[in-house]
Formats: C-alpha cells, structure tokens, sequence
C-alpha cells in the first residue's frame, strides 16, 4: 500500500505529497485556489457541519469526535468518499490536507488512520 499522510494546507506541498486531497468542508480561510496545489476537494468525507461545532477542536472531546467521525464514514455518501480514497491509496502515495492547527487532533488524523487500516494492498 503507499503511503497516506496528513498536512496542513497551508504548508508548501512536497514532491512525496503524492495526491493532495483537501478533506476540509469549508474553504481554508485566506487561502487562493491557485495556491492550494490540490489534486481534490472532497468535501463529502469531512465531518458533518453538526459534528465539527459540536467538536469545536477541544481536544478533550477529540476521543468522542473520532468515535462520531468513524461512524459519519460509515453513512453512504461519505462511505464512496472513503471508498475513492482507498482507491487512490492503493496506488499512489496520498496527503490528506487541512486548515486545522493542531494536526493530531485533526479529521485528517482520524481519517488517515482509518484509511491505513482499511485499505487492502492491490493486487
């Protein structure tokens, strides 16, 4: 399997990057489209709108956000969102972007995480 990351978006992108995918809902606030280097904006796999103001990134709640997130996940929408990740990682190196500041606390760590768990190697 190649290698899945995490970074924050607004970090200057690295060759090793592989496929950036911007896995925010909202647009990274002060940052240009142009500037991104984003290979995708898949917003379908970020936390619901409910889910992140209920989170507010305390990273006290991090351990019932991440329970909540990985249930999100499993909702269909979400789910071919993590399926297409899992596409991508099986054949190439992928960075999952994010404006939040405290990376381990992140949807971005939660999700890489999950992605390195569940994606099988290809064939």
């Amino acid at each position: 399997m190649s290698h899945i990351g995490y970074r924050r978006v607004y970090e200057e992108p690295r060759f090793r990057d592989g496929v950036r995918v911007l896995v925010d809902r909202v647009w990274p606030r002060g940052m240009r489209r142009e500037d991104a280097h984003l290979d995708e904006w898949l917003r379908a796999v970020a936390p619901s709108t409910e889910l992140r103001h209920w989170y507010g990134h305390d990273p006290d709640r991090f351990p019932e956000f991440r329970r909540r997130y990985l249930r999100e996940l499993r909702e269909p929408g979400r789910r071919d969102a993590a399926g297409h990740l899992q596409d991508l990682a099986r054949s190439a190196p992928v960075t999952l972007l994010t404006a939040s500041r405290d990376l381990d606390h992140s949807q971005a760590a939660v999700l890489a995480a999950w992605l390195a768990e569940h994606t099988p190697e290809s064939a």
